[in-house]
């Protein structure tokens, strides 16, 4: 397991922008697939993206393509998640969570290690 700890959750005006970061510590950072994952009142906890190991590859839920990047710097043992065009849909807890296999990025049982959470509010 990796430790996971999120960051930059804020509210904010539909149309809006945020930049969540996700940092991790512990050698191993590079050795496993990252994901964001959301979770609203009431509602499961969903997929948001994913980003490969290398960076190379990145994976978004249909609802969030073209609006959020994921990348990451191994470096800096960091992933970020950029959120433009912000909808009041997309207010929920955000997760990043560690996934050492990769073998299916989308399932949120297939993630190893989670961190706390951020709060993401967008009003309309």
């Amino acid at each position: 397991q990796v430790p996971l700890e999120e960051s930059g959750g804020d509210l904010v005006q539909a149309g809006g922008s945020l930049r969540l970061s996700c940092a991790a510590s512990g050698r191993t950072f590079t050795s496993y697939v990252i994901g964001w994952f959301r979770q609203a009142p009431g509602k499961e906890r969903e997929f948001v993206a994913a980003v490969s190991w290398s960076g190379g590859r990145s994976y978004y839920t249909d609802s969030v393509k073209g609006r959020f990047t994921i990348s990451r710097d191994n470096a800096k043992n960091t992933v970020w998640l950029q959120m433009n065009s912000l909808r009041p849909e997309d207010t929920a807890v955000y997760y990043c969570a560690a996934n050492q296999l990769g073998l299916d990025v989308y399932k949120k049982d297939e993630y190893d290690s989670w961190g706390l959470g951020t709060q993401v509010t967008v009003s309309s």
